[in-house]
Formats: C-alpha cells, structure tokens, sequence
C-alpha cells in the first residue's frame, strides 16, 4: 500500500505556482547564490581561460554574488540581468579566479533574455556576441591554451542557449494566439446558442400570439366570449413568453451546472408546449411510450426545442391542421416526431435560415451525435424526426 501525499505537500506547487515572478526569482538567485559557496560545487561551472588560478579574495567574493543574485530581477529586466551577469562573468574570467557555481547564472541569465526580452533583441545579440569575441581576445592574449576552435565551441554553447529561449519565447506566443483564437471562437459560438434559444424562445410564442390576435378579430362581432377566451390566451402566451425570456437572461447570468439546469425547460413541459398549441387552436395530440429516465440537461433541452421548433412551423404554416407529437422513451436515446397533416408549406430543410429555425435545431442536435430529418410528407403534410442519443444523466 502507498501512504497518502499529505495536503501540504500536494498543495505546495499550486502555491509555488500562483507566487509572482519575483518571489521565484528571488528564491533562485539566493539558492544559487548560497551554493555558489559550497566547495564541493566548485568543480561545476563554466572554465573559460584555463589560465593558472589567483587566489580568491574580497573581489573574487564580490563578482561571484554579481553573477548570480541579479538573477533576482531576471524576469523584469532580462537585458539588465544579462549584462550585468555577463561583465562579472567577464571580469571573473580574465582575473583568473577559481571557478566558481555562480557561474552557472550566465547560462540562466541568457536564456532569460532569449525567452522574456521583447524589445532590441538583435542589439542585445550583437553586443553579447561583441563581449564575448572581446573575451576571448584578452584571454588569448594573456596566454590561454585555448585555440580559435575552442572559443567557437563555447560560443555555440551561448547560442544553443539564446535559441533555446527564443524558442521558448516563440511556443508562449503562439499558445497565447492558439488561446486568443479559441477564446473568439468560444465567443462566436456562445453567441449562435444564445441566437438559437432566442428563435425557439421569441418565435413559438410570437406566432402563438399572433395567430390568436388574428382569430379573436374575426370572432369580435361573431362571438364576443370566444374572443374574450381567446384575448386572454394571449395574455397567457405572452407571460409564458416572459418567463422563458427571463429564464434565458438567467442562464447568461448564471454560473455553474446547477444553475443551468435550475433554469433549462425539460422535456416534462412538452405537455405544456403541447396545451399552448391547443390554445392557439391547433388540434394537437401528444402521445409517450416508453419509461421516462433522467437525461442530461443538454438532452433534456434539445427534445423540448424539437417539439416547440416543429409546433411553431405548424401553427405558422399549417394552421388548424391536425398535429400528433409522439415521443419514444428508450434506452439510451429518445425519438421524437411530430407530424402535420395537410399542407407541405413549411421551413424545409433546403430552405436557407442563416442558423435558425430547423437548420440551427438540425445543428444542436449534431452536437448530441443525434440526427433530425424534416420534410414533406407523400400525401400532403410534413414531419420532423429527431433521434438524440444520451448517457445516464444517473
């Protein structure tokens, strides 16, 4: 059996983590720093000269913390840092000093620069390279062993570390592009759901109203009480209209899953879409087979958008035509479809909508793996078939 990872040690990277880069900074360059003097890491270090060694004094001290505590500052200045770090490390060299761990802040320091210096990138090469081509002269001069071939080989070395970082530096801005870009796309797509349950919102319940505005005009003078019942559904469909509209301004305020579903109409309130439809005087019959079982919210959403996307059609186009809605409760997916008699004259799916009414139904159920048809039927009528797979929301 493994012991559990206490929660302080588990915790420790998220906290080192969410420090700001000074604190890191700091933390490196006086762990650096303190190593630096630890004479068993002597031997690792960057050896330049291979000229006889002085003996380390007062100056050797000072130019060994010059090559690693600006390292501290390496994220806010990285020009400053590498060229303060790189003339003690000059310094360093040409005085003969043994070597020394804090050397290894050069390395770092150049890196830094590669992967965080935004601005006069190619100066501060050219004047690295310039300081560097210097050292080796004066190095040549007061007699190291060392040949051209040896200097070249270091100096590669500086390079592979100035590109590691530009590299490094070249990743971050592309993976900011990749998240600015999905960032937009996000948005774009945010923004075609909230036009979708707009459509299926404002538009089932404007038709609703609009075809009983109609009817009670011609049943003012006829028969003032049905114009009466029918005035009052208006009101009803218009409140109902309200309280979806509400509900989809709660959902773009809401945040989290239990707030989405708290404010997501499910598949329970067909047989309201149903009733309203019957309002508006469309004989409409609502048959279910089947167990209902718990489905996600997503699920849920889409079937009651089918059923108010095809009854909106039918009121729209088909008006006083009977319509039957049947829904199959099955393991693992739920069929609907809605059927209207009599004439074809409805939003098919050749018809172009600009992702609205059937096409953007069409595409909501996609994103489910599901699949919805709609078209004329032979004999007169059409139908909208919708089929949205689902786990157990259990």
């Amino acid at each position: 059996m493994f012991a559990r990872v206490p929660l302080a040690v588990r915790s420790w990277p998220a906290w080192w983590r969410a420090q700001p880069s000074l604190v890191k900074d700091g933390a490196l360059a006086a762990t650096l720093t303190a190593l630096a003097f630890v004479p068993t890491l002597s031997v690792i270090g960057a050896q330049l000269s291979d000229l006889p060694k002085r003996p380390a004094d007062a100056l050797a001290v000072v130019l060994t913390v010059a090559q690693s505590a600006p390292l501290a500052f390496r994220s806010r200045h990285p020009a400053a840092c590498l060229a303060v770090i790189g003339a003690a490390f000059a310094v360093h060299q040409a005085l003969c000093y043994p070597q020394t761990f804090a050397s290894v802040g050069f390395y770092l320091a150049l890196y830094t620069a590669g992967a965080q210096q935004s601005r006069h990138r190619r100066t501060l090469a050219a004047a690295v390279s310039a300081g560097y081509a210097a050292l080796a002269i004066v190095l040549s001069r007061l007699g190291s062993p060392n040949r051209i071939p040896d200097f070249v080989a270091f100096y590669l070395v500086l390079v592979v570390i100035w590109m590691a970082g530009a590299g490094m530096r070249r990743w971050r801005a592309e993976e900011a592009e990749r998240r600015r870009l999905g960032a937009l796309a996000a948005g774009a797509d945010e923004r075609a759901r909230i036009a979708r349950e707009l459509h299926d919102v404002v538009t089932h319940h404007v038709t609703a109203i609009v075809v009983q505005a109609d009817a009670a005009q011609f049943l003012v003078g006829a028969a003032p009480e049905r114009a009466g019942q029918g005035l009052a559904a208006i009101g009803d469909t218009g409140r109902r209209a309200l309280t979806e509209l509400r509900h989809l301004l709660g959902v773009l305020e809401a945040t989290g899953d239990d707030a989405l579903t708290d404010r997501t109409p499910g598949l329970g309130s067909i047989a309201d879409l149903v009733e309203q439809a019957r309002v508006s005087g469309q004989p409409v019959e609502l048959t279910e087979h089947g167990e209902r079982l718990a489905r996600p919210v997503d699920v849920e959403l889409a079937a009651y958008r089918v059923v108010q996307e095809a009854l909106t059609n039918a009121i729209k186009h088909a008006t006083g035509r009977p319509t039957r809605v049947m829904v199959h409760h099955r393991t693992g997916h739920i069929d609907i479809e809605v059927t209207t008699d009599g004439s074809a004259l409805v939003e098919g799916p050749a018809v172009p909508s600009g992702g609205r009414g059937l096409d953007g139904l069409r595409r909501r159920v996609q994103m489910l793996n599901g699949e919805l048809t709609a078209g004329a039927r032979p004999g007169g009528g059409f139908t909208v078939r919708a089929l949205i797979p689902f786990r157990s929301a259990a």
